[in-house]
Formats: C-alpha cells, sequence, structure tokens
C-alpha cells in the first residue's frame, strides 16, 4: 500500500442499470472521451483540480438525474471497475432456488451468438440449442425467445405505421425497441420524442405476455412467475425497472442479466456449453419469424414493420 491521500467520493447507486464508484477512478477520461466525442451523449465531464479532480455527471448530479442513456459504452473501457453495470445475478439464482416461483427465461437474439465465446467456441457461432440446455440445466422451468415478443412488436408497429400514414401525421416513424436510444432522442432531441414508435421493446412485450396469456394458460399466478431476461445491454436493466414498463400493476421483467452474467452462471453451476446437446425453446412462445429475427441488423426492425405494412 502506498501511504499518502486518497480521495473519497460517495458510491452513486442511483441506477438500476449502471453504478460510479469515483474511487476507483484514475482518470484517465477514457468514460468522458467515450460519451462526449464518440456516443455524443454528453453526460460525464470533469470536475474540480488537481488531486480533488473526479469525472462525474453534470452538476455532481446522481447519473440517474444526467442525461445518460445507459448504453454501457463507458463501462466498456473503464479499466478500474470504476464504472459497472448493476448485477443481479444473485437474484436470479435466489429466484431459481425459491420453489415456490416459477421462474421463467427469454433469449435476446444477440446473446446466441455472443455467449459461445466466453467458453471457446468460435467468435460470432449461433449455439442457440446448445444456450437452451445450459439454461435448462441451470433451472429455469421454461425458456423462450425474445424473438416471439419481437413478432408482437413488428405486428403492433406495423399498425401504427397504417395510422400514422392515414393521418398523416408524425411521420417519420422510428422504432422504439431500444431504451438507450429512446433515452438519446428524449434528451438530445426532444421536439422529435413523438416520432418514436409507442410499442413496448421485444423485451417487454414477451415479460408482459408470459405474465398474462401465459400465465392464464398454466393457470399460475402472475405473481408466482419471475421472468429473467438475458439481454446484450445494461440499457434493458433500465427499461425493466421503468414504472411505465408494468401490466395491471405487476412488472412485466423482473431481473435482466447481460450475456457475460449469464456466462459466469452457467459456470458457476458447472455447465459448459460446448458439451452440451442441441435442445429446442419452449412452445408456445418457441415459435418465431424471419421479421423478429433481423430485428438484430441495422435498420431490420423498420424493414420488417413495411414488409409487414405490405
Amino acid at each position: 500500500r502506498y501511504s499518502g491521500g486518497r480521495s473519497e467520493h460517495p458510491i452513486d447507486r442511483s441506477s438500476n442499470a449502471l453504478k460510479r464508484d469515483p474511487n476507483k477512478c484514475i482518470m484517465c477520461r477514457r468514460c468522458e472521451t467515450m460519451c462526449n466525442e464518440v456516443q455524443t451523449v454528453g453526460a460525464l465531464t470533469a470536475f474540480g483540480r488537481g488531486f480533488d479532480t473526479v469525472v462525474a455527471p453534470a452538476e455532481m448530479q446522481p447519473i440517474v438525474n444526467s442525461s445518460c442513456v445507459y448504453c454501457g459504452q463507458c463501462v466498456s473501457v473503464c479499466p478500474t471497475a470504476a464504472l459497472t453495470g448493476v448485477g443481479y445475478i444473485q437474484d436470479a439464482w435466489n429466484a431459481l432456488f425459491d420453489p415456490k416461483k416459477k421462474v421463467v427465461v427469454q433469449v435476446a437474439p444477440a446473446v446466441r451468438v455472443a455467449i459461445g465465446e466466453e467458453f471457446g467456441m468460435p467468435v460470432g457461432q449461433a449455439v442457440t440449442g446448445k444456450l437452451v440446455a445450459g439454461m435448462r440445466r441451470l433451472g429455469f422451468d421454461a425458456i423462450f425467445d425474445t424473438t416471439f415478443g419481437a413478432d408482437l412488436t413488428i405486428v403492433e408497429e406495423a399498425k401504427e405505421v397504417i395510422d400514422r400514414l392515414q393521418s398523416n401525421q408524425h411521420l417519420p416513424i422510428l422504432t422504439s425497441c431500444c431504451p438507450g436510444w429512446i433515452n438519446f432522442l428524449e434528451h438530445q432531441f426532444p421536439s422529435l420524442k413523438y416520432i418514436a414508435s409507442t410499442c413496448k421493446s421485444p423485451q417487454q412485450m414477451t415479460g408482459a405476455i408470459i405474465k398474462t396469456y401465459y400465465a392464464e394458460k398454466m393457470g399460475i399466478d402472475p405473481k408466482d412467475i419471475v421472468v429473467v431476461s438475458v439481454m446484450p445491454c445494461i440499457a434493458k436493466k433500465y427499461e425493466a425497472a421503468l414504472p411505465s414498463e408494468m401490466t395491471y400493476g405487476i412488472r412485466d421483467v423482473d431481473i435482466v442479466l447481460t450475456t457475460r452474467e449469464l456466462a459466469k452462471m452457467l459456470k458457476e453451476g458447472s455447465v459448459d456449453l460446448r458439451h452440451m446437446p442441441e435442445e429446442d425453446f419452449d412452445n408456445p412462445l418457441g415459435y418465431s419469424t424471419g421479421a423478429g429475427i433481423i430485428f438484430g441488423g441495422s435498420g431490420g426492425v423498420l424493414e420488417a414493420a413495411l414488409r409487414t405494412v405490405y
């Protein structure tokens, strides 16, 4: 240990997606450069001089009160874990070991082509069947594909496109699937926020269907269902916790894990995807179309919507 003074700042835990621990900051300013120059969000800047300098949101506000969009790019470049995503691994384990809870997991398309790398598999290789088998070994009661929710989103978004074309209002239409993008639009271009689609994102759409349609079909009280989402971005943690993302007073999605968090859970459960057999998603929410699949590509959401409109 080095002798001398240490800067002390309160840890910012105001957000459900991002945690700031300025005491670990080495003032490399990578997060500031990423936030301001690359992402053009402008949520982080330096305050103070000399030993008292600290990187923080404007006016030293908590991150939840800033213009942060939770894109996670500051987390990806921080070398000391001064910026990290909020982890929910223990919450997921607690739910899995609770005999009174029915734990249902949904998986985003991006996860299946990213998680294999954590187990030494070729970068970009789709491991859908192996991933389903691995999650089943962890004890999830049902495993669904978020692409099913994407299909529902497209049906609703296509209807919205038609309504806007017929009324010739609020055009053009922009997708609402990414909470980071919606935040960016609302913070940076508030006069244009009406352009975004009013549809729920596929994550929230799937969660709502699980807590309503699926719960009714299976005869389960929605309060006894825990919906876990595996997503590629920490912005989804923020989205799931929004007060607006509830159906009949019940949260659509209870826990959001990133791809890395799921990989850690699989390793904690001694599950190696390389040696897993191929298994299918559970039905009926495991079926999906090509419209939902192309959500993962740039421009894919609107292309799927326009195909459906046609």
